[in-house]
């Protein structure tokens, strides 16, 4: 039976306390106990062990698997001794202290257990947070949430087989700040594959996810435009809702630049600002800049956002390789490429139901202008600039299950200001207002509607017909209906359900000549599904196309029975014309009574594979005038590959304009795969104590391949090394400028797991352009812990 000491604990222990009789339980018996009581009204002091002596509220001995516990640490060793008056706790043998997942291990403890003060020697350290670690000569408990590494290492990776870990950071002093979430070296050399890579006299490295201010790790490009570009960021943490980073660089051709960043969150506000200069680019011989801002603010019911990018010359998209779209969040902006920047101010405001039931009402203006990068080998032709954009828009349901929408809208459109010569500038208000009567069940719809497309022009020199004003109002008629059925069925051994839904959309417009009328905001809709079961030929409000017909179409779905989950889907859809239309995006009349045959379909019946595709095909000419066809196969995880296939024969808007050669054909293939080593999710690394890092290679990429012209037009191409506590990855990128002419470059990024990462960032390219990518770690929330040396 073991035996239990527990002393009393009154408010203070005096010295000269007579010694308690110590007590020797056989070797079988469990561990004795005692609560020592402490000269603070905290957490008492617990003490367990094969063996236990000393003097009752004076001292303690205890030998044989000792564990003992205050609060949130532990400490385990052969032998221990502890006064009480001290609080001084000393260890031996196989010492092991833990505290909030952290562990220190060695052959001695010394620690105060009230203030946390005290060292270990020769030990070996586990950081919980970075889940790292290392040796150290000394370690030295400072408080409750610092201490201090003296002659130590860091590390993630367990030892090799030569005992060397594949990445080390030694110094001659770590200051571990846990409260501050930081550790700051002193004399450090940080060595991968036992070759120093970095020596800094003072190093900072954090401790966790959380922003602080410092420098972060040096970063290289590498392009053929700008040759090698080393960029050295400084991370300013300036308060909880802002921060800025610097970034000094030097290009070997080019010179001496900075980038800048400036990022700011309010209640009410927030936004960005980004400022990139070089004052002299030796290769162009002036200086070249690059401005981007993204300020959006919301009230209870106002609305605003202010977004665009400048920059200094045409050239500059392909000068430098993050290019211009880096500079705008491009998901929430106007339509933005390389060479089409725009600065897009908008503000909108809640103006309630006026009275009407389910009634939502909003008033909205607008100020949106273009820089336009021009190339004389391929001018572009930008949309018009809105200086300003004023208007209401809304709905509201009426009596008799009727509802009414409605935009009204004031615009002054103006020529961008290198756009081509000879472009028209003017005013236009126009009002778009619908009147219908929904029918929905269960089983399908039946929608009448009433459209009226209003709108007064006013332009600054004659329009073709010689007027500077003209109006028009054109009314459509359409009635969209469908049904949908569904049966219980079987495939490949699956419960499944299919549907089968036809759908029929008429459209009535008479025909108004609308030649002289000019074209700010209008352009001739794609050939898809969605266009052929819409009003209007056109897109925007200056064209209204003529129309008798009739689209008809049928979509087919299988769902499985028990989750409801898509598995394939399969439609056809065709138009049909009563009358001739002469109202067309290519300027010429449709006469032929059938368009175009759309069929598309999608399905991933089969377990890990995915297929889609779409075919337009022309009965007059029994071709094929355009199709898509895709294929993936993604087995598990980072296990994708795909493939899709594209040929377009030529087209204005809907209509197909040559019969002969292909405008494109082009074929894209995109992979990431495991070349070689453990499968993902095996890889298990180790926190400087044992163990090895066995890695795994996988391939990535994307190209897009011209079959037409027998070139690659863009690609991306690289390698992945997961070695557990390190991860390579190099990367290749190519994108065509020109017919004639690319930009290539070069990203390398050695990422240690658990300090930071060292070179070009590919990641954001990688998921952007790979279908399927997956991050081999989860990524460090925006912006990343510095890493900061001097």
């Amino acid at each position: 039976m073991p035996v239990t000491e527990t002393a009393p604990e009154p408010a203070a222990a005096p010295a000269s306390a007579p010694a308690a009789a110590s007590a020797s339980p056989p070797a079988s018996a469990p561990p004795a106990a005692m609560r020592v009581p402490l000269n603070r009204a905290d957490a008492p002091v617990e003490v367990q062990a094969d063996r236990i002596g000393g003097r009752p509220d004076v001292e303690v001995e205890a030998e044989g698997n000792v564990d003992v516990r205050k609060a949130d640490v532990r400490v385990q060793a052969d032998r221990a001794h502890f006064r009480q008056d001290q609080q001084l706790l000393t260890a031996r043998g196989h010492v092991r202290i833990e505290q909030a997942g952290n562990r220190v291990t060695g052959p001695e403890l010394q620690l105060q257990l009230d203030t946390r003060e005290g060292f270990m020697r020769e030990p070996e350290y586990f950081i919980a947070l970075t889940q790292a670690g290392g040796q150290a000569e000394r370690f030295e408990f400072l408080g409750p949430d610092r201490a201090r590494i003296v002659g130590g290492t860091y590390t993630s990776c367990g030892t090799d087989g030569s005992g060397t870990p594949a990445w080390l950071l030694s110094a001659e002093r770590v200051d571990l700040d846990f409260e501050a979430k930081e550790g700051v070296a002193r004399g450090g050399v940080l060595r991968f594959m036992g070759v120093p890579i970095l020596a800094a006299p003072w190093l900072s490295f954090p401790l966790s996810d959380e922003r602080k201010s410092g420098w972060l790790p040096p970063s290289i490009n590498i392009d053929s435009r700008s040759g090698l570009d080393l960029a050295l960021p400084y991370y300013w943490n300036i308060a909880p809702n802002r921060d800025a980073t610097l970034t000094p660089t030097v290009s070997v051709r080019r010179g001496l630049g900075l980038n800048s960043e400036f990022r700011y969150l309010e209640p009410t506000y927030q936004g960005r600002l980004n400022f990139n200069f070089l004052p002299d680019d030796r290769v162009a011989g002036r200086s070249r800049y690059a401005l981007g801002f993204d300020h959006a603010g919301r009230s209870v019911d106002f609305d605003y956002r202010a977004v665009g990018v400048r920059v200094s010359d045409d050239d500059y998209w392909k000068d430098f390789s993050r290019g211009t779209t880096a500079l705008l969040d491009t998901r929430t902006s106007a339509t933005v490429t390389q060479r089409l920047l725009p600065a897009d101010f908008r503000a909108e405001r809640s103006l309630g139901s006026f009275g009407f039931s389910d009634a939502a009402w909003t008033g909205y203006a607008r100020a949106l202008s273009w820089q336009v990068l021009q190339s004389p080998d391929a001018p572009i032709v930008p949309p018009y600039e809105r200086l300003p954009q004023i208007g209401v828009q809304g709905g509201a349901a009426l009596a008799g299950g009727l509802r009414v929408d409605l935009q009204t809208e004031f615009n002054r459109f103006s020529p961008a200001p290198t756009a081509v010569p000879d472009l028209i500038a003017g005013t236009r208000w126009h009002a778009l207002g619908t009147l219908s009567r929904p029918w929905t069940t269960s089983w399908g719809w039946f929608t009448p509607k009433l459209s009226v497309n209003a709108a007064s022009y006013s332009t600054d020199r004659p329009m073709a017909d010689g007027r500077s004003s003209a109006s028009r109002v054109i009314p459509t008629l359409s009635a969209d209906t469908g049904l949908v059925f569904e049966r219980a069925s079987k495939l490949f051994g699956r419960e499944l359900r299919q549907t089968l839904e036809p759908r029929l959309l008429y459209v009535r417009t008479p025909y108004r000549n609308q030649d002289a009328l000019p074209l700010f905001d209008t352009a001739g809709k794609d050939f898809n599904i969605t266009s052929l079961y819409t009003e209007n030929a056109f897109s925007g409000v200056d064209r209204v196309s003529d129309a008798n017909q009739l689209t008809a179409g049928v979509t087919s779905r299988f769902l499985e029975e028990a989750s409801g989950q898509e598995l394939a889907r399969f439609a056809v859809a065709q138009r049909v014309l009563f009358n001739d239309q002469r109202i067309t995006p290519e300027g010429e009349p449709i006469t032929q009574r059938l368009s175009d045959l759309l069929l598309l379909g999608s399905s991933v019946l089969a377990p890990n594979w995915g297929l889609d595709g779409t075919i337009q095909y022309n009965h007059q000419t029994r071709r094929v005038s355009r199709s898509v066809l895709g294929v993936n196969y993604s087995p598990g995880p980072y296990r994708t590959l795909s493939a899709r296939y594209r040929f377009t024969r030529g087209f204005v808007g809907e209509q197909l304009v040559s019969q002969q050669a292909a405008a494109n054909e082009q074929l894209e293939l995109g992979w990431q795969w495991p070349v070689y080593g453990p499968a993902p999710g095996a890889l298990i690394r180790g926190s400087g104590g044992g163990g090895t890092c066995k890695g795994s290679l996988y391939g990535v990429g994307r190209v897009v391949y011209n079959l037409r012209d027998s070139r690659i037009t863009d690609s991306i191409a690289g390698f992945e090394y997961d070695a557990g506590c390190w991860i390579a990855r190099v990367v290749g990128e190519r994108v065509s400028t020109g017919r004639a002419e690319a930009t290539t470059r070069l990203m390398l990024q050695l990422e240690l797991v658990g300090l930071s990462r060292l070179g070009s960032n590919p990641l954001q390219l990688l998921k952007d352009n790979v279908p399927g990518y997956r991050l081999l770690r989860e990524e460090v929330r925006s912006p990343p812990p510095p890493v900061s040396y001097e």
